[in-house]
């Protein structure tokens, strides 16, 4: 997958998230979580949600590609904005065209739904929460986070990770935050959640 398109697109669906789902959502039902399931991800108070490259909604669904924030909102009946003002938003516009290339939304899509159900083996009845800030999919457990992004301005790749809240000392902590694994390198929901057993034994 070429990185321009896997990072052009992550930054469309974190737009989406942000300004479509999690901004009305907070201000109609005052939460901002998201949750990520098999083939995108949706609001937890809104029927509204994202399937490969469409939004979806009880009683439509309209191609992401090419279109802006604010038509997709408005065909929801709803204004495009984000929940509010953070270092990590995605940078997109409300009138600005998304690019969504289909093959790197479903890659990036399955990685998200395959943190969430990493965790959701890793810590029985936890529920994650797709973060409209990172965009990334995420628990916290005994002052340490756990979770899988599709990939930042640091790190373009999707990865999973452990974030204690504190520094950590060992070959297995390999990054600032903590540790991370290439999602390439955890195949299924079994392989993230190991390591996230690994990283709460060396926690």
């Amino acid at each position: 997958m070429d990185e321009k398109v896997l990072v052009s697109t992550r930054r469309a669906l974190h737009g989406v998230a942000e300004l479509v789902l999690a901004g009305p959502q907070q201000r109609a039902h005052g939460t901002i979580h998201l949750q990520a399931v098999p083939g995108g991800f949706r609001a937890t108070a809104a029927p509204v949600r994202v399937e490969g490259v469409e939004l979806v909604w009880d009683s439509g669904r309209i191609g992401l590609e090419g279109r802006s924030c604010a038509e997709l909102a408005s065909a929801v009946d709803a204004t495009a904005a984000a929940p509010g003002t953070y270092p990590d938003a995605s940078g997109v516009a409300p009138e600005e065209p998304l690019a969504v290339d289909p093959i790197a939304a479903d890659l990036l899509e399955s990685c998200l739904a395959r943190g969430d159900e990493g965790l959701r083996r890793f810590a029985a009845g936890c529920e994650p929460v797709l973060w409209p800030e990172h965009f990334d999919v995420g628990i916290d457990l005994d002052e340490v986070n756990y979770g899988l992004s599709p990939g930042d301005a640091q790190y373009p790749r999707p990865y999973a990770y452990v974030g204690p809240w504190s520094p950590r000392d060992g070959t297995f902590w390999n990054v600032s935050f903590g540790a991370l694994r290439w999602a390439d390198d955890l195949p299924d929901a079994d392989a993230v959640a190991a390591f996230f057993e690994e990283g709460r034994r060396r926690t």
